[in-house]
């Protein structure tokens, strides 16, 4: 019987390594592209090699990890705002909680205004004292100057505070405790003041002071309109120029928002 010849084919490669070699040239093509299409920095590349040298310990240079003095990056100084403007945007938000108790009750709103020197604080007469007195004898009241009083205490030593008062231009009746709208106004800012030195604050910082009817917010012919002057400011006034300018534009801001 005949032997059968062999196959006298070639010996080729097996299959899997010519999948694996077009996944290798797929992938070299691949980062081809991500180098073609990126900018070299040699520094950074540099500093690549040397990190993943001292890592691994395999490639040439040894533990060169330290990132050179030319890749120390300055960051942009960031401008920070005074101390002032972060406790004006901490007193707007003690506002905000007072005025939705004060709404609930129909009553008038506490609100925070700008001022050349610095803000002001306006507190409705009908929030703090009963009609002709000068007694602040409501607890909401209370709280919130207690509340404010604590802020204060974190403001810069800088900052002083008026406490002025102002009534409409109604005569008082005759069973009234004081003389005119000036006494009444004047005490009234006492009050509030003595309030606030109760709470810690320093009175060095405090002065209080009564304009009776003179410095109307709005008309005396109505009875909405003599419920606005009837109030109450703190007057919160820096005493380094530097800081009103930024003051004020914060206060500008948040009121906006």
């Amino acid at each position: 019987m005949a032997k059968k010849k062999s196959c006298e084919c070639k010996k080729c490669m097996p299959e899997w390594l010519a999948t694996f070699g077009d996944l290798m040239s797929l992938l070299l093509v691949f980062f081809v592209l991500l180098l073609s299409m990126s900018s070299m920095d040699t520094k950074k590349v540099s500093e690549a090699i040397g990190s993943l040298a001292g890592a691994m310990s395999v490639l040439d240079g040894g533990k060169n990890t330290e990132v050179s003095i030319e890749r120390i990056v300055i960051a942009t100084p960031i401008e920070q705002q005074p101390e002032t403007v972060t406790e004006v945007n901490r007193i707007q938000s003690i506002i905000a909680e007072i005025n939705e108790i004060i709404q609930s009750e129909g009553g008038q709103a506490v609100t925070l205004e700008e001022a050349e020197e610095g803000f002001i604080i306006q507190m409705p007469a009908s929030l703090l004292f009963s009609p002709g007195s000068a007694v602040v004898d409501n607890d909401d009241a209370l709280l919130f100057i207690k509340r404010i009083a604590l802020m204060i205490t974190k403001m810069p030593n800088d900052m002083d505070i008026v406490v002025r008062g102002h009534t409409d231009n109604q005569i008082l009746p005759n069973n009234s405790l004081y003389k005119d709208n000036w006494e009444l106004s004047s005490a009234r800012a006492v009050s509030v003041a003595k309030e606030l030195i109760e709470s810690r604050v320093n009175p060095t910082k405090i002065s209080a002071a009564g304009h009776a009817e003179y410095r109307p917010l709005t008309t005396n012919a109505t009875e909405e309109g003599r419920a606005r002057n009837r109030r109450v400011e703190l007057h919160f006034i820096s005493k380094d120029p530097t800081k009103q300018a930024p003051t004020a534009k914060s206060i500008l801001d948040t009121v906006s928002e």
